[in-house]
C-alpha cells in the first residue's frame, strides 16, 4: 500500500457521522417497517455516503466508515456470538453515559460460528471504491468490556483471552478476502492503565500469524463524544511498544497536543497515525490550526513515518461537522506538504471526481 500513498497520507479512524436519514431509516427497523432488502438497501447506501465524503475531502486512506454498526458493541459484534444473554443497562434516563450501555451475562463459553460479519463489510467496501482501504475491528479485551463477570469468566482479562481465537480467524479471514491494512481498536490499555491484565501478550496473540499491515488504535474514550479514562498515554508507553503491530493511531488534539515527546521514541520503533483533529469538540480548525498542529509533530516524527487523522472516530460527532473536519485535515495537510516540498496529489489515480461517480446510486 505504502508505494500507492502520497507523503504525510491522511486517513480516518474508523467510524464516520450518520447522516439524518440513516438514524430515520434505523428507527424504522427498528419499528419491523423495513424488510431485510430494505435494510441492506439503507446500509449500503449508508456506506457508499462515507466512502464519498471522504474522497470528496480528499482523504487518502479511507474506511466504510463502521456505518453498518449501530453500537460499538451490542448491535453489531454481540449479535454474532453465542452463550450470551442481554441484560438492561444501569441507567436508562439522563445524560448519555457509559453505563447506559447494555451489558451481557454469559450463560456458556462465547464462540462465533459465522465470524464477526467484518469480511462482508471489507468485500463490500473494496468494491466500492479504488482509494487504499482500512479495515476496523475491536481488540480482545475492548470486546470483553460488556461480559459480567460469572463463573465462565471470572474476570475479564479471561473473557478477553476467550475472544483471541474468534479475532485471530476473522483477520486471517479478512487478509484472505483481500484485506491489506488492518486496524485493532484496542483502547483498553489507555483507559484501564492499573488492569492486571497483560495488554501487549492479548493483542499479539489476536493477530498472530496475520499478514498483512497491522495498526493499533488507543484512544481514550468517545461515547457521546466524552472520554473514559486520565488523558495519558505514558502509563501504557511499554505496553503499546510491545504491541505486533507497524502503526500506532493515537489521540493528541483534544489533549492541546500533550505527550507529543513520547512520539519520538513511538516513532524509532512503528509508524504513527496522529490525531491533529479534534471529534470531540464543535470548532472546526482551520487548516492554518492542522498544519501548526502537524508542524509540532513533525519536530518528533520523521515524516515518512507519519500519517494525520482525526483524534477518534467521527460516530460521535455531526455529519456537516465532520465533513468540514475532515476538509481542514486534508487541507491543513497539503500546506504543510507544500512547506516541505513534498509532492500532494491523492493515494487514486483517479481524480475525487471519478472515485465518487463510482458510488452514485
Amino acid at each position: 500500500m505504502s508505494d500507492r500513498l502520497p507523503p504525510l497520507p491522511t486517513s480516518v479512524v474508523g467510524s464516520y457521522a450518520w447522516p439524518g436519514w440513516l438514524w430515520v431509516g434505523l428507527d424504522t427497523a427498528r419499528r419491523g417497517e423495513l424488510g431485510p432488502t430494505d435494510l441492506q438497501e439503507l446500509l449500503d447506501d449508508a456506506v457508499d455516503t462515507a466512502l464519498r465524503d471522504q474522497v470528496d475531502a480528499g482523504v487518502d486512506v479511507v474506511t466504510d466508515g463502521e456505518m453498518r454498526r449501530a453500537g460499538f458493541f451490542t448491535a453489531e459484534f454481540y449479535r454474532h456470538l453465542t452463550g450470551l444473554q442481554p441484560l438492561e443497562p444501569d441507567r436508562r434516563q439522563g445524560a448519555a453515559g457509559h453505563d447506559q450501555q447494555h451489558r451481557f451475562a454469559v450463560l456458556e463459553p462465547v464462540a462465533a460460528p459465522n465470524g464477526l460479519g467484518v469480511v462482508a463489510e471489507f468485500t463490500y467496501a473494496r468494491a466500492r471504491t479504488e482509494r487504499p482501504l482500512k479495515v476496523t475491528l475491536p481488540g480482545p479485551f475492548t470486546l470483553a468490556g460488556r461480559l459480567m463477570p460469572g463463573a465462565i469468566y471470572p474476570q475479564r482479562v479471561h473473557a478477553a483471552w476467550a475472544f483471541v481465537p474468534i479475532i485471530n480467524a476473522e483477520l486471517k479471514a479478512l487478509v484472505a478476502a483481500g484485506a491489506d491494512f488492518i486496524q485493532i481498536d484496542e483502547p483498553s490499555p489507555a483507559i484501564h492503565p492499573d488492569s492486571p491484565a497483560d495488554f501487549a501478550a492479548l493483542f499479539n496473540a489476536a493477530v498472530a500469524g496475520v499478514e498483512a499491515r497491522l495498526a493499533a488504535h488507543l484512544c481514550f474514550g468517545n461515547y457521546a463524544g466524552r472520554p473514559l479514562a486520565k488523558r495519558v498515554y505514558a502509563p501504557v508507553l511499554d505496553q503499546m511498544l510491545a504491541f505486533r503491530v507497524d502503526q500506532l493511531v493515537l489521540e493528541f488534539a483534544n489533549r492541546e497536543m500533550a505527550e507529543l515527546d513520547l512520539l519520538r521514541e513511538i516513532a524509532a520503533h512503528k509508524d504513527v497515525a496522529v490525531g491533529v483533529v479534534d471529534v470531540k469538540s464543535y470548532y472546526i480548525e482551520t487548516p492554518e490550526d492542522v498544519a501548526e498542529r502537524i508542524r509540532q509533530v513533525l519536530r518528533f516524527v520523521p515524516a515518512e513515518r507519519l500519517t494525520l487523522v482525526p483524534d477518534c472516530g467521527f460516530s460521535q460527532t455531526a455529519r456537516w461537522a465532520a465533513r468540514a473536519k475532515l476538509l481542514a485535515l486534508v487541507a491543513g495537510t497539503d500546506i504543510v506538504r507544500r512547506e516541505l516540498g513534498l509532492s500532494s496529489g491523492h493515494a487514486s489515480a483517479d481524480a475525487p471526481g471519478r472515485a465518487a461517480s463510482r458510488l452514485a446510486p
